[in-house]
C-alpha cells in the first residue's frame, strides 16, 4: 500500500510540474498561429 501511495504522489507531482512547464513554454496554438496579418478585433 505504501508503494501505491508513493506512486500516486509522484504522479501528482509530475503532472503539476509538467502543467507549469508547458504553460510557461509559450507553445500554445494561439501564440503559434497569430501574426500581424490576423485581425482578432477592431
Amino acid at each position: 500500500m505504501k508503494a501505491f501511495l508513493m506512486a500516486v504522489l509522484a504522479l501528482v507531482v509530475i503532472s503539476v510540474g509538467a502543467n507549469f512547464a508547458l504553460n510557461n513554454a509559450g507553445l500554445s496554438s494561439a501564440d503559434m498561429t497569430s501574426n500581424s496579418n490576423v485581425r482578432l478585433g477592431d
